[in-house]
């Protein structure tokens, strides 16, 4: 419940603009560029029916949100980063109820999943209190009510999030075969961090946009893998071990690897 007090806070210091329109259209092509990566290279990985769906899922969802993509973003950015990636993260809700949970299903051919059931217990469930918030922060905004000069703690606030949030997912957590993979998570490695980022740079490099969007994309851009292709895997019964092995090793060079590597180059990404 600290996620839609941050939400709140951090975009209600934002100055709305049309450009900040691109951001969740940006978000979605991340999703779509991974998506399409995993397709080019899913033949040569030789997986079977259901493990290939969880690696492509794997391969689309990235972690956009406060647990990852959204800290980066404040750490480089401060709060204007997390309020920009907030917005930018509006596309996940659409893609991942309107296209990989039907493509799930599908794969899985799980016809006793009911997409009412799924509404009720995700949709409306708590996980999803900062788009209330957000849609609460627009309001503000359209009224002209502007943020108190106030000092909130929003360090402490994103830790606690985020101490909850992975201490709740290990709690949770089911184990994989971490090893043995090598080819799928060099393949994975290789699409997020480095197709990714890339195909997204040359599309910015076109696109004219505020330097504070361009960084809060980039950075992004560059994010691991996301819990919810294990949570996919698991509603849906694909090979949940293997999102899990995938989830955790990437997560891992990304923190070993690649987020040093963006501290090093922080001074060449625009607007940081």
């Amino acid at each position: 419940l600290l996620e839609p007090l941050i939400v709140v806070w951090c975009v209600w210091g934002l100055e709305l603009s049309d450009t900040l329109l691109l951001l969740p259209f940006f978000g979605l092509l991340l999703v779509l560029c991974g998506l399409c990566a995993g397709i080019m290279a899913a033949p040569l990985l030789d997986l079977a029916e259901k493990r290939r769906s969880t690696f492509l899922i794997s391969a689309s969802l990235g972690n956009h949100g406060f647990t990852m993509g959204g800290i980066l973003c404040y750490l480089f950015l401060g709060e204007q980063g997390l309020g920009l990636s907030v917005i930018l993260v509006l596309y996940f809700i659409p893609y991942v109820y309107g296209c990989i949970f039907p493509y799930a299903k599908a794969a899985a051919s799980a016809g006793q999943h009911e997409q009412k059931s799924i509404f009720r217990e995700y949709i409306l469930d708590a996980r999803n209190m900062p788009l209330v918030a957000l849609a609460a922060t627009v309001v503000l905004h359209v009224l002209g009510i502007r943020r108190p000069a106030i000092a909130v703690p929003v360090d402490l606030l994103l830790a606690l999030s985020i101490a909850l949030y992975y201490l709740t997912l290990g709690i949770n957590f089911i184990s994989g075969n971490l090893r043995g993979l090598l080819r799928e998570h060099l393949c994975l490695a290789g699409i997020k961090f480095l197709v990714v980022p890339l195909v997204t740079a040359g599309i910015l490099f076109v696109v004219p946009c505020d330097q504070s969007v361009k960084a809060v994309i980039l950075l992004q851009a560059c994010m691991p893998a996301a819990v919810y292709s294990v949570v996919t895997a698991v509603l849906f019964e694909l090979d949940a071990p293997f999102a899990s092995s995938l989830f955790v090793v990437n997560t891992a060079f990304f923190l070993g690897v690649v987020l040093p590597l963006l501290f090093f180059v922080k001074g060449l990404i625009p607007g940081v």
